[in-house]
């Protein structure tokens, strides 16, 4: 069976491509190289582990290009002010009949505000949405943020 994926699928595989291509397989070369140059190959573990490296990135690479290959691209017809294919709504709970949104972030960012800006339209959609699903009001929308290591409550949101 074919995979289904959208534009936005097609552009983060070949961005991991690339990187594998471009960083990992220099990287594990490298590391090949290194422990080959240790000497006895017969007793080597660090040679060893390198190679399997470097093979496991080889054959991730050939999976995502097949992948792409033989791929049937699908268009998200969902218009902006909809929640789409791509969107997926990580965490929601709910507390005292009412909904907490809770969506986790793995962004490089240095600021609250950064996050806040970047995703407060997305946790906009996910609660309107919600909302109309569910028949309950969310009362708490929150952003984890993996490199702050922090929790951003988006405090002034509008239900429209």
């Amino acid at each position: 069976m074919r995979e289904k994926l959208t534009e936005r699928d097609v552009q983060k595989i070949q961005q991991e491509i690339e990187h594998r291509k471009l960083v990992v397989r220099k990287e594990a070369i490298e590391a090949v190289k290194e422990a080959r140059a240790q000497g006895d190959l017969s007793e080597n573990f660090e040679y060893y582990a390198a190679k399997r490296h470097k093979n496991q990135n080889e054959s991730r690479i050939r999976y995502l290009e097949r992948m792409l290959k033989t791929a049937d691209i699908v268009t998200d017809t969902s218009r902006e002010d909809e929640v789409g294919m791509d969107d997926i709504v990580e965490v929601e709970f709910e507390e005292d009949g009412e909904i907490i949104v809770l969506d986790y972030k793995t962004d490089r960012v240095q600021t609250e505000a950064e996050l806040k800006d970047r995703y407060q339209e997305q946790l906009r959609l996910y609660t309107k949405a919600l909302e109309q699903i569910t028949r309950k009001k969310v009362k708490e929308q929150i952003i984890y943020s993996f490199t702050l290591c922090k929790e951003i409550h988006l405090e002034d949101y509008k239900n429209d």
